[in-house]
This record gives C-alpha cells, structure tokens and sequence, in this order.
C-alpha cells in the first residue's frame, strides 16, 4: 500500500464491507456488535489524516474493529443495567428528611435546656465524657476529683436527663 493507507483503507472498507462484518461477526458473536464496531472504526478513519503504511488492511481493520468492539465492551460492562437502576430507585433515600430534621433539631434543644438546669460540676462532667469523648479519669484529673465520683456525677447526670426528657409512652388504653 502507499505511504498514506488512508485513502486505501477506506476503499477496501466500502468494498469488503460485507466479508469484514462476516470475520467480525464470527469473532465477536454479534452481527450487531460487528457492525457497530465497523462503523465506528470507519468513523475513525474519516478522522485521522494520515495513517502511514498498512501492509495488510483486511487484518488492519478487523484488528481496529475488533478493538473498538472491546472498548464499547467495556464501557458497557461498567453501566448498570435497567433492572439495577430500578432496584436503586426503589431504596429508600437515607438521608433525612425536613420533618426528620426539625424533630432531631427539637429533641436536641430540649436535651440542651435539661443540661442548663443541671449543676455546672455535673453539667461540665457530662458534656466533657460525652460530647468531648474524654476519658474519665482524664476528667476526674482535671477537674480535682475523684474516679468515683466522675462516675456517680454521671450516672446522675443520664437518669436526670433521661426522666425530663422521655416522651410519654401509650399504654394502650383510653
């Protein structure tokens, strides 16, 4: 072939189209995927300028469409299917919702107002064991006290918070 096979490759695509789709087909195992790949590998060459020598054609495009074929292939694998979308439709969206917000926004207020009518010893142990994830004894050391005392402050501190914070539970009967 000349020196630039562009023109050469194109002709022998046109006029060998039906043998070439024939291999590919046989190669890939799809008639569909054949022609797609063919397609695009002329697609291809009507966007390139210069392709150099190309000493067998017939070989030359087959490898370029059986390589396009590949790529498609690929690409294909890593979408998800139709039924895989529709399962991820269906999910429930773990985020919550406004009315999800507001209610946690509300108990958390509420938690803070119980925590403000606590001693500022009790207040201060328990916002630093719980919220700042100290260690007790690292309280205990900072504040002059004792480990035990740290605990009992604490365990006061949770059932206060809990009694004045508990919803009203239903029991069933009117």
């Amino acid at each position: 072939m000349p020196d630039n096979a562009l023109p050469a490759l194109r002709d022998f695509l046109v006029q060998r189209y039906d043998d070439l789709k024939r291999r590919l087909t046989w190669q890939l195992g799809s008639a569909d995927l054949a022609g797609d790949a063919l397609q695009d590998a002329w697609l291809r060459l009507e966007s390139r300028d210069d392709y150099g020598e190309v000493k067998n054609p017939a070989a030359y495009l087959l490898r370029m469409a059986v390589n396009i074929a590949i790529d498609y292939q690929r690409s294909r694998s890593r979408l998800l299917s139709e039924t895989e979308v529709e399962v991820l439709l269906e999910q429930p969206d773990p985020m919550p919702g406004p009315a999800d917000t507001a209610e946690a926004r509300s108990e958390l207020n509420a938690l803070l107002e119980v925590i403000r009518t606590m001693p500022l010893r009790r207040q201060q142990i328990l916002l630093m064991v719980r919220w700042e994830h100290l260690p007790q004894q690292e309280v205990a050391d900072r504040l002059g006290l004792s480990r035990r005392t740290i605990e009992q402050e604490l365990k006061i501190a949770h059932d206060y918070c809990v009694e004045r914070t508990e919803r009203p539970r239903s029991t069933g009967t009117k």
